[in-house]
């Protein structure tokens, strides 16, 4: 019997029942419905709605339900609408009438919606942990690297010498971004919803405040139309997800190009990579590509939902069942690829000696030449164009900038000395970015204690 079939003279079509069915995938939420409803059932009781006997009856059954499905001994119907209409079939065989009181003063409405932010709450605090965790095994990477030093690209060309370590800590910092946003989206999914009922509250006398309490919520809603009829905390979930997802994106790109024999900064531990069905030599960085390639859904995902929500009026519509696929879809594609960086990136081997030569070529202390025209009194728009000179020298005869001597580069400009050839070079080149947030030993020094107290 359908929980709501008194109104209907025939029976749901088998393609109906199909078709509109949530289980398949909303069983997931069978903890945060079964405590939910539990929740529910104390304040009914206390409430003086049911009697404290009944009450305790719905909840050893629940509890019971509870340890049935996660032994797998449930079983689960195709006439079964979704998680809330199977729990509740199984509790109605286990009590009688009595299981037709747990649903007093509650809709379907609110409950899944509770379910959802329950859901959510803790996801949002398993990702941050995630988070933090490829946070720290980033720091640890910049620690023990400080000494290397490889190009920094624009428009992947090489453009100055930075080093890793600083590379590295780009990442960080994107990621600390990542963490707030999520921390931020946490305080608005943490919104008690049930009590709202189906979208106009409830006449019995319940105590939204005492649920609150028991299920952990810092808030209850305000308006019951618009605690049932939106999912922005979804959306917003999903869009902190896209943006995360983003930089793990990018993150997954310089490990393939690194990885490249073009480039050859880095190697790949071999767990991490797998071969070719035709070509013996081969081995391919796929689980980077498949986090870059599955960043992909992660935007579909959120477009998915946004689409799903753009046209409905208020309150509920069947429609936003569609919520829950794309938002499990996330979780578990956002999860793993946090998990396996970790690990990929602490079982990386850096090729020192390959980043520092790859300095050696590309002009990468060009900027550092005008610098040191400025501080002859030249202005740094005549600088520029005076190095830019220097260059297309260079390249007409074959040579990078230190390899010039003081007395071709002195053609271009009495302002040179002989203490040029202390400008020209990587190490020095390093050492001069002073300036907060630079690519200096020092500065970054500062940067990885700031990080680390942060972290901790």
């Amino acid at each position: 019997m359908k929980l709501w079939g008194g109104r209907f003279s025939k029976e749901t079509a088998k393609e109906v029942e199909e078709f509109t069915s949530s289980l398949s995938f909303d069983k997931r939420l069978y903890k945060q419905d079964i405590f939910g409803s539990i929740a529910h059932v104390k304040m009914l009781s206390k409430q003086g709605i049911i009697s404290e006997k009944d009450a305790k009856a719905i909840i050893k059954a629940l509890e019971e339900i509870k340890k049935e499905i996660e032994k797998g001994n449930f079983k689960f119907l195709p006439s079964d609408e979704d998680i809330h209409t199977a729990i509740e079939r199984v509790l109605r065989e286990k009590l009688g009438n009595i299981a037709a009181k747990l649903h007093t003063a509650r809709s379907r409405n609110d409950q899944i919606v509770l379910d959802m932010r329950l859901f959510l709450k803790e996801e949002i605090k398993e990702i941050i942990k995630l988070i933090q965790n490829l946070q720290k095994v980033l720091l640890n990477l910049a620690k023990k690297n400080i000494d290397i030093i490889l190009p920094g690209y624009t428009h992947l060309q090489r453009a100055q010498p930075v080093l890793l370590s600083h590379h590295l800590l780009a990442y960080v910092e994107m990621f600390k971004r990542d963490i707030e946003r999520f921390k931020d989206c946490y305080r608005r999914v943490d919104v008690m919803p049930l009590g709202s009922a189906a979208l106009a509250g409830t006449s019995f006398p319940i105590d939204r405040n005492y649920v609150a309490e028991l299920l952990g919520f810092s808030q209850v809603s305000q308006n019951s139309m618009d605690a049932v009829s939106d999912r922005d905390f979804i959306l917003e979930f999903l869009s902190n997800s896209t943006i995360l997802a983003m930089h793990l994106s990018r993150m997954a790109e310089e490990l393939i190009i690194w990885n490249t024999q073009e480039f050859n900064f880095i190697e790949i531990d071999d767990a991490f990579c797998t071969g070719s069905s035709i070509m013996p030599q081969k081995k391919n960085p796929d689980v980077l590509e498949l986090i870059r390639g599955k960043t992909g859904r992660v935007y579909g995902n959120l477009i998915a939902v946004l689409t799903m929500m753009k046209g409905l009026p208020l309150t509920y519509n069947r429609d936003m069942q569609e919520d829950k696929e794309p938002l499990f879809d996330t979780i578990d594609t956002i999860k793993p690829s946090l998990k396996l960086l970790a690990i990929l990136w602490e079982n990386i081997k850096f090729k020192k000696e390959n980043m520092i030569k790859a300095t050696e070529k590309g002009f990468l202390l060009a900027t550092d030449l005008a610098d040191y025209l400025v501080t002859k009194g030249l202005p740094f728009r005549e600088a520029h164009n005076l190095v830019g000179e220097i260059v297309k020298y260079c390249q007409e005869k074959g040579k990078e900038l230190y390899e010039l001597s003081i007395k071709e580069i002195k053609k271009f400009s009495d302002l040179f000395e002989d203490d040029i050839k202390e400008v020209l070079n990587i190490e020095n080149a390093i050492k001069r970015k002073k300036s907060f947030g630079g690519t200096a030993p020092d500065e970054v020094k500062r940067q990885i204690e700031l990080i680390e107290r942060e972290i901790q």
